[in-house]
């Protein structure tokens, strides 16, 4: 599903990102990225994405070598992969509704398409109570399972998500671990970066450990101790 051969990012400042990175993730796999910041983990999913290109080496989406992609191309391999970030990015003066409804209306799906699929997928998450709710309404739990809601109601293949609890307390961080492995056993490949050590160890799923841009371990049912 996502495989990366010999990949380097260095940026204009002569920063590197990410150093000669090989990687295969395979379909429907849970897997946890960690390491200290700058490690390269939001740079590499950013690449996933195509938000940004590699300096060297290539990676392929489903088969597909990314980098090779008409600019017509790119926005078609973005609806395959859904994307959540721990600081939200919802629209303050539009609904939870509208907010998981405005990643359809980009694609230009027909008003009925939209209404069914935001409907059950805020049902989904446990939200059709609050769908008209707006998002300073919500708790941080909630507003970042609209966030995840957003990211999925395209039926992404990959759903990538960036220190996903990095906002919540622990109750609420468990809260949305479960959501992501309820989406993970539906047959969905999920990426999840995080500095959070005790939820690593507790789901014990497939471990990256980054560190210098370089992939230092990975482990199949790893554990982490939190780095600075």
């Amino acid at each position: 599903m996502i495989q990366m051969y010999q990949v380097s990012k260095i940026y204009s400042n002569n920063v590197t990102a990410l150093d000669t990175v090989n990687l295969h993730i395979e379909k429907g796999e849970f897997v946890f990225m960690v390491g200290p910041s700058g490690a390269g983990k939001t740079t590499l999913m950013r690449l996933i994405f195509r938000d940004e290109t590699p300096t060297n080496g290539s990676i392929l989406i489903d088969g597909r070598n990314i980098e090779r992609l008409s600019l017509g191309a790119i926005p078609y391999l973005r609806r395959s992969i859904g994307v959540v970030f721990q600081d939200f990015k919802l629209l303050p003066e539009k609904t939870a509704f509208e907010n998981v409804a405005f990643a359809l209306r980009v694609v230009e799906a027909s008003t009925e398409e939209i209404e069914m699929k935001t409907s059950k997928i805020l049902e989904a998450l446990g939200l059709a109570e609050r769908k008209q709710f707006l998002p300073g309404e919500l708790s941080a739990g909630e507003q970042q399972r609209v966030c995840i809601a957003r990211a999925l109601v395209n039926d992404p293949a990959i759903l990538l998500t960036d220190e996903p609890t990095g906002n919540l307390d622990p109750e609420l961080s468990v809260e949305i671990m479960r959501v992501l492995l309820d989406i993970n056993s539906r047959g969905t490949t999920v990426l999840v970066t995080t500095h959070n050590a005790g939820l690593v160890n507790r789901l014990q799923r497939r471990v990256l450990h980054l560190n210098g841009g370089k992939v230092i371990k990975d482990t199949l049912r790893g554990t982490y101790e939190n780095e600075t």
